[in-house]
């Protein structure tokens, strides 16, 4: 999936002269916890969050430095900090470095890759120099909620889901040794050897993602390969202990 699929438009923006106040009240009326802000040309000069409401005079929360660190950082950094706590217009307390932006053609793994490496929550989307959508965090959540949808498969029967299972596991550096699939109405049987605690919960995920598929049941041995130890699955000792 690229940007154009899912991006919120149309966009939301305020001017760098809007007040804070009407910034703040817009994004709280609109649900929003960001906003673009484009020039009286519609090119993008910078974004305004949440986080830039945090160190704010109104709510006492601006930063207070000792006289050693102010001698440090100079005059320009406490100038600037006070512009940004006390500041009346979006201009002063806007993000403006560094300025990321993704185009309509962006997928969405590159969309991840940038967020998590910039540590940043949203993303305007560009056409040229205009702004023409914003994809956010949110945005990716109701994507992945959209597609985990189920939806009914006419070649869903059982036989059709046993191999889709074992398809789908034998891909996989960690799939089971001696892998057994039974399915039943749907209900999917795993069973087989690992070597390693953590393919366990692998296996179960990938058989939960196969269409179709509505329960699995975890028979997985695992085995020590140095001393030949096993042990049943956690379901299976649950069940002869129940029993």
């Amino acid at each position: 999936m690229r940007a154009h699929q899912i991006m919120t438009r149309p966009v939301l923006s305020v001017t760098p002269d809007t007040t804070i106040v009407e910034a703040a009240n817009t994004m709280l009326q609109k649900h929003v916890s960001g906003l673009p802000v484009v020039d009286a040309a519609g090119k993008l000069v910078g974004i305004i969050s949440e986080g830039d409401f945090i160190r704010r005079s109104e709510i006492g929360t601006q930063r207070k430095r000792g006289q050693f660190l102010k001698f440090i950082l100079g005059p320009g950094k406490e100038a600037t900090d006070f512009v940004r706590e006390h500041g009346r217009k979006v201009a002063e307390i806007m993000t403006t470095e560094p300025l990321l932006t993704i185009d309509e053609e962006t997928t969405l793994e590159e969309i991840v890759a940038l967020m998590e490496k910039n540590n940043v929550k949203r993303l305007p989307v560009m056409s040229g120099d205009k702004v023409v959508g914003i994809v956010t965090r949110a945005n990716l959540l109701q994507a992945v909620a959209s597609l985990a949808r189920d939806f009914p498969d006419p070649t869903a029967d059982d036989d059709h889901i046993r191999n889709r299972v074992i398809d789908t596991l034998a891909k996989q550096d960690w799939c089971p040794f001696g892998l057994s699939v039974v399915v039943r109405d749907g209900i999917v049987h795993l069973s087989g050897v690992i070597t390693e605690e953590r393919s366990r919960k692998a296996a179960i995920v990938a058989a939960e993602n196969v269409t179709g598929v509505k329960k699995v049941h975890d028979h997985l041995c695992w085995v020590d390969t140095m001393s030949g130890m096993y042990l049943n699955s956690p379901e299976d000792d649950g069940y002869a202990k129940a029993s």
